[in-house]
């Protein structure tokens, strides 16, 4: 992703007023009796967003231009703050470095990817957090955070890493708490703008969708 993905975000005041949210694909066969045989095609969920939605006056139009011309349309990924879902936690509340389990400690392993994971029970779903943002990342081993100087993140794969000399003892649960955005492209390389209709309340439609790390 590093060589094909611009690791800058896309306009704050524009996304955090689009639409969109996950998309999952399942195969359903309904039978002769009546009954359903359903199949998920995707182990993971894809988001797809609309900015367009975000998009309220000419100067924010000419930003969201500019951005997608910079981006070559669909060549270059880049990050979209999601307003629902960029905390590991509830968006109303600050991380805390105990909300998400990212793993468990062997004495050895020194690097674990962050995760976030949706649901409870049995069939939680863990989702992959590649892009976390910089200085957001909040480490805890056994419920006890861990000093800033003992461990790092980097922002751009999300992969969480010890020092040598703090790395997680055999069964101790790794947590982390962190703020997060999405990696995604435009799901189109033309954008169709019609300044009458603009003008008479009609938004533009810039479709973006998400980049699976």
């Amino acid at each position: 992703m590093a060589s094909d993905f611009h690791e800058v975000r896309f306009p704050l005041d524009v996304a955090l007023r689009g639409s969109g949210g996950p998309v999952r694909r399942t195969e359903i066969v309904t039978l002769a009796s009546g009954r359903e045989h359903r199949n998920s095609r995707w182990a993971d969920s894809r988001r797809r967003y609309d900015a367009g939605f975000g998009i309220r006056t000419l100067d924010a139009l000419h930003a969201a231009l500019g951005f997608f011309e910079e981006r070559r349309g669909r060549l270059y990924g880049f990050r979209y703050r999601d307003r629902v879902d960029h905390r590991s936690g509830p968006p109303s509340r600050q991380p805390a470095p105990t909300d998400q389990r990212i793993g468990t400690g062997d004495g050895t392993t020194r690097d674990f990817p962050l995760v976030k994971t949706y649901g409870g029970g049995p069939e939680a779903y863990r989702r992959s957090i590649a892009k976390p943002v910089a200085g957001s990342v909040r480490v805890a081993v056994n419920g006890a955070e861990v000093p800033a100087q003992n461990v790092t993140c980097d922002p751009a794969t999300g992969q969480v890493s010890f020092a040598a000399d703090a790395v997680p003892p055999p069964g101790a649960a790794v947590t982390a708490g962190f703020e997060f955005d999405v990696p995604v492209r435009f799901d189109t390389d033309e954008l169709t703008v019609d300044l009458a209709a603009f003008t008479a309340g009609e938004v533009p439609r810039i479709p973006l969708i998400e980049i699976l790390p």
